[in-house]
């Protein structure tokens, strides 16, 4: 069944994208909760009119998230943790933990747009992240895990 997403869905796709899904994931799960819209001959117009006037815009948004992805390439992030036995954390650093730590560096992104390799970190040393500005623009940050000072 083909469904037209008004919203970005996690490993789906992004708003106004044509996807194809099975028959009860649309019915069930995406319409009614409302994340998307039956893709009928009008509706797939309605879309393509609504693309072709968004193109300009779009553009301004790129290049927007683009300048931001640049001030990640000179930064320096360390994050610390207090640890315990050999180079383990206490808890844990999560994409919460960087939005914060790229909050104090100027630079805005929410946390669900920040996808930290491996998911949690639970050791010290180095990491990356991958961080999307823009559905077009995704840039990949370094990051380091040091341990608090006793």
């Amino acid at each position: 069944m083909e469904v037209i997403l008004k919203n970005d869905v996690e490993n789906l796709g992004f708003a106004d994208d044509l996807v194809t899904v099975k028959n009860g994931y649309a019915r069930n799960f995406l319409i009614p909760k409302g994340h998307a819209i039956l893709a009928t001959p009008s509706a797939k117009k309605v879309l393509a009119e609504t693309l072709k006037q968004r193109a300009y815009k779009e553009q301004k948004l790129v290049d927007e998230a683009k300048k931001q992805a640049s001030k990640l390439s000179n930064l320096d992030i360390k994050l610390t943790a207090k640890t315990g036995e050999g180079d383990k954390l206490f808890g844990s650093i999560s994409n919460a933990d960087l939005a914060d730590a790229l909050e104090k560096e100027g630079i805005s992104i929410e946390k669900k747009f920040i996808n930290v390799a491996g998911g949690l970190v639970k050791r010290t040393g180095q990491y990356e992240a991958s961080i999307r500005f823009h559905r077009e623009v995704v840039e990949t940050l370094s990051f380091s895990v040091v341990a608090e000072a006793k």
